[in-house]
């Protein structure tokens, strides 16, 4: 019979025999018995000297929303220090919500990971996401998957915040396993209480998994992901306002799944939304492009501009944000650009509004209305170049799975800006 250890140090193995090169990673350690199974397992293997190159580290994350948290992850620091691996603590301060509080907390938590991955020299970020967890996620999104591409798990990596990779080598490993090779070495862990508040989604679905639920193969969902970045590549043309799809692009996108996918995914960047347009919007949006109707139908954000040489998509002018960027900083502005101030004042970006596309004519000059104007705050123009302005993907802005790698590396190209850097251990 297999030891317990068997399946955790041989995934933590072949994660430390992917890197063909020296490297640096950081591991998210909170104390519960997944990630200092990670820790422990890495460690070690490491310690036997056959990784060479490879450097650990580990950060805690202090979420500060119960009373002993910064005691844990003193406690978490103790057990870094015994196995010879640098640790730092990073604290989510500030007001918690009184909604959404589990889902904001993971965005801060992945944030400060990023924050702490740039601080240590981190070439990637470790997870000890497992099994579990994939089924909960699995079981979660069942009510709400996205239209064409079934159910879909996480991802074994993920990029955040378009920066670092985020690792999770644990994903076909159980719990239970992991807290019986804790065991044979003497280690406890520390349980979050909030692992078991009913009020938590996670917690709800735990309690009932449907064996009927089972996640898209991540190879099938990357051959959609290339299916719909070859869609883009051969049916969509892009200006510095528009995306437009031709004709048959139309066609295309309504009789296959993954090229469905690639549009509703180009109209949430021209939109600036992090997530594609609802089911019931969506299905409005396939009945106008059947009907093959000649007109315009708004979504999400997003003009539908339906014409004879094809499909115009762009944002409409309506709820366009008026933001300033201080002098020597860099922002996001509307969800679609990012911009860099370089120069010693604050600008203002604003859409250009009734005023713009002078000489444009259709959806050139449509679009020419939410596209941004930049102007010092005594309404003077900003000089060409003092401002850059790059395209962001609002879909990967933050979270970017592997296995979307090639459609978002197409939307990438479409915009004009620079791709995003592939996983460390490929």
């Amino acid at each position: 019979m297999a030891r317990a250890d068997d399946s955790v140090i041989e995934a933590a193995d072949r994660l430390l025999k992917s890197f063909r090169r020296p490297a640096t990673l950081l591991v998210a350690v909170s104390g519960g018995s997944d990630s200092l199974g990670l820790l422990l397992s890495l460690a070690e293997l490491r310690a036997t000297g056959d990784y060479p190159g490879i450097r650990l580290c580990a950060c805690t994350v202090d979420h500060g929303l119960r009373a002993g948290s910064a005691e844990e992850a003193q406690w978490v620091a103790g057990i870094c220090a015994r196995l010879g691996v640098p640790h730092v603590t990073r604290r989510w301060g500030g007001p918690k919500p009184q909604a959404g509080l589990q889902a904001a907390a993971r965005a801060s938590r992945y944030a400060l990971l990023v924050d702490a991955a740039g601080e240590t020299g981190a070439d990637a970020v470790v997870s000890a996401h497992t099994l579990d967890d994939q089924r909960e996620t699995v079981a979660m999104r069942a009510a709400r998957s996205e239209e064409g591409i079934g159910l879909s798990g996480m991802a074994d990596a993920v990029l955040l915040e378009g920066a670092i990779w985020l690792l999770r080598p644990f994903l076909g490993i159980g719990r239970a396993e992991i807290r019986s090779f804790l065991g044979e070495r003497e280690q406890g862990w520390i349980d979050d209480p909030s692992n078991s508040n009913p009020k938590f989604e996670r917690v709800r679905v735990r309690s009932g998994e449907d064996p009927r639920l089972s996640a898209t193969e991540p190879g099938q969902r990357f051959s959609l992901a290339l299916r719909g970045a070859d869609f883009l590549r051969d049916h969509v043309q892009a200006t510095d306002k528009t995306f437009t799809l031709s004709p048959n692009g139309v066609r295309a996108a309504l009789g296959d799944p993954a090229a469905w996918r690639a549009l509703l995914l180009l109209a949430a960047t021209a939109g600036g939304r992090p997530h594609i347009i609802e089911a019931r919007a969506a299905g409005r949006l396939r009945a106008f492009l059947a009907s093959d109707t000649l007109s315009r139908l708004t979504a999400g954000r997003v003009v539908f501009d339906r014409r004879r040489d094809g499909l115009h998509l762009y944002r409409e002018c309506r709820d366009v944000p008026v933001s300033t960027v201080p002098a020597a900083s860099v922002a996001l502005w509307d969800g679609r650009y990012r911009l860099a101030n370089r120069t010693d004042r604050a600008i203002v970006v604003t859409a250009f509004g009734e005023g713009a596309g002078q000489g444009l004519h259709g959806p050139a000059l449509r679009a020419a209305r939410a596209a941004p104007r930049l102007i010092f705050e005594d309404g003077a123009r900003a000089p060409d170049g003092a401002v850059p302005l790059e395209r962001v993907i609002a879909p990967y802005t933050h979270f970017l799975p592997r296995f979307d790698l090639p459609l978002a590396q197409g939307l990438a190209a479409l915009c004009g800006r620079r791709p995003f850097p592939a996983p460390p251990n490929e």
